[in-house]
């Protein structure tokens, strides 16, 4: 039923994705807020919420708009999916915007295929890129999927490797512009976040480790049958692929090296593996089967998300 629905693209699967995440998400945070919190925290959340919903369809517009899959809303279901394993996201708001702002760097990399302002692309994305390292420091490292794609798409252009300086000059002078209004107190809180942990031992219950033993399980199954299926696709899609596999790599690689660790931090693979997952799903020609695929992972979703309230 679930897969039936989601496998094409239908305003109804818009509308109940947007409803279940805003339930899931204020139940969290209701759950999580102190009894006495003030209407400038529920405007906060409110606005939080907004930028969740705007990641979720912005990964269905990537997909679809890019031809990364075919014409369902399985990447959204997916998306949707590793938010409720990882609710802790939800809590985290630096995560959040970085997050949604390393989503609008991708849609102009993937983009890249067409060859069209290629330059202007560049720059939105190397852009976009350094203002999420204000938010969360490590999503600097996503600035290696540039120089990625520009090998994949547009190399011979020498100036296009400029591009990705102008960007880091620009949103250098901005940053130091606005931390001269606030006496400097960005620049310490930013140099705060510059260090890089190791330390895995962040797991508050048995449900957190489980959910993160799944979804690697998962991740590294679906980015395997990936790799060997690239070959498969179309010639100009290859390249916007291999994009996505190494968006995902780097996201891991932001995990991996965050300081303050916790789950909700793997929310920088949920986009690049949503669609890989919605390609594996697509190539399931059992429809039976794929239903118990995508009925075990919302189940499992549902468990997790309950078990870690």
């Amino acid at each position: 039923m679930i897969a039936s629905v989601f496998g094409k693209t239908r305003p109804f699967n818009y509308l109940t994705i947007g409803i279940l995440l805003f339930v899931f998400f204020i139940t969290k945070n209701i759950v999580a807020s102190e009894s006495d919190v003030s209407l400038g925290y529920y405007l906060q959340e409110f606005l939080l919420f907004v930028v969740v919903f705007g990641s979720s369809f912005l990964i269905n517009f990537i997909a679809l708009k890019n031809e990364l899959t075919k014409s369902n809303n399985y990447a959204l279901l997916l998306y949707f999916v590793f938010l409720l394993f990882f609710s802790s996201y939800f809590q985290n708001k630096n995560i959040i915007i970085s997050n949604f702002f390393l989503l609008l760097a991708l849609r102009r990399l993937i983009s890249l295929k067409s060859l069209v302002s290629t330059k202007e692309k560049i720059f939105d994305a190397s852009f976009w890129i350094l203002i999420a390292a204000l938010f969360h420091f490590w999503s600097l490292f996503y600035i290696v999927l540039v120089f990625i794609a520009i090998i994949l798409h547009v190399s011979r252009d020498y100036r296009n490797w400029v591009v990705p300086f102008i960007a880091l000059l620009a949103v250098t002078l901005l940053f130091f512009l606005v931390n001269s209004f606030f006496d400097n107190s960005l620049l310490s809180s930013l140099m705060g976040k510059t260090y890089i942990s190791f330390d895995f031992y962040y797991f508050e219950n048995i449900y957190q480790r489980l959910a993160f033993a799944l979804f690697t399980s998962l991740s590294l199954f679906a980015f395997v049958m990936h790799i060997f299926d690239i070959q498969n696709k179309a010639l100009n899609m290859q390249s916007s692929h291999k994009t996505i596999l190494f968006s995902f790599l780097l996201g891991f690689g932001i995990y991996i090296i965050s300081a303050n660790k916790n789950n909700g931090s793997l929310a920088f693979c949920f986009a690049p593996l949503a669609i890989i997952g919605a390609n594996f799903i697509e190539k399931v020609e059992s429809n039976w089967l794929r239903e118990i695929m995508i009925y075990a992972l919302v189940g499992c979703a549902i468990f997790f998300y309950v078990m870690q309230l």
